[in-house]
């Protein structure tokens, strides 16, 4: 197979399946990873390929935002074990503030039942989810709810943010890097996190390697922002080197 036909199956396969996997394309192509690593950097030149961590995605999915449930089911067994690990970062009483999304949902289910906390939360899932714990005071953010992530975004979410302080605000991020620091593709959700970043006087952010090098629209906190960040053992030695240089935590579940 010539180049050419090689990049133009990769280019196909990363159109129908969203993301393409570098190790995955050499065993089904039957050439070596440094060739396809070539042939993601010539389709990235061209503007076809966005290279991320481990692969590459069609440009088209740099500002794709997945739902709930397809955000639940990618990476789940990474997200669990990062939850699991975040658990010891919390105090045992206390204030936490804990952000819209799946790996921040695991680790509210994962809080021991003897936890005395007061848990401050955009997300209406969280909220309903710990309602019911007797030992658990939650305060939902109001403001409008997005549909997609059904967090709470906007005014009145920002001003009741604004007033407050937490000893833990944990976050979660759709794109991660140690150029960019953390992003996501929405600029009201971008704002409601970076005003729960500046809320506590800890900050933990939660991210499976597969968001790393996904770069999105918009940053709402840089590494001299995050205290820790809880990640798992996808990536690369000098990756969980670069971040730790940049004064993060780096805690590997």
């Amino acid at each position: 197979m010539y180049a050419e036909e090689r990049q133009q199956q990769i280019l196909s396969l990363a159109n129908a399946e969203g993301r393409v996997e570098v190790a995955s394309l050499a065993d089904v192509l039957r050439v070596t990873q440094e060739t396809i690593r070539r042939d993601l950097d010539r389709l990235e030149s061209q503007g076809l390929l966005r290279r991320v961590h481990g692969g590459a995605i069609p440009p088209s999915r740099l500002d794709f935002e997945p739902g709930l449930s397809q955000r639940d089911a990618t990476a789940s067994a990474e997200k669990g074990r990062i939850a699991l690990a975040a658990l010891g970062l919390l105090p045992v009483r206390g204030t936490v503030l804990l952000d819209a999304g799946t790996t921040t949902a695991r680790l509210a289910t994962a809080l021991p039942a003897d936890s005395e906390l007061t848990v401050v939360t955009n997300s209406l899932p969280i909220a309903t989810q710990l309602a019911g714990r007797p030992r658990v005071t939650v305060q939902l953010v109001g403001g409008r709810v997005r549909g997609r992530t059904l967090a709470t975004v906007d005014t009145w979410a920002l001003t009741a943010l604004a007033s407050l302080t937490v000893d833990v605000a944990v976050v979660g991020t759709n794109g991660f890097s140690a150029e960019r620091g953390l992003t996501t593709p929405d600029l009201a959700e971008a704002g409601v996190k970076k005003a729960m970043v500046a809320a506590g006087q800890r900050v933990v952010a939660l991210a499976d390697s597969s968001k790393y090098g996904n770069d999105q629209l918009a940053r709402f906190a840089q590494w001299r922002d995050v205290d820790v960040l809880v990640t798992d053992t996808g990536l690369e030695n000098p990756t969980y080197d670069a971040l730790r240089a940049a004064g993060t935590e780096v805690v590997i579940a």
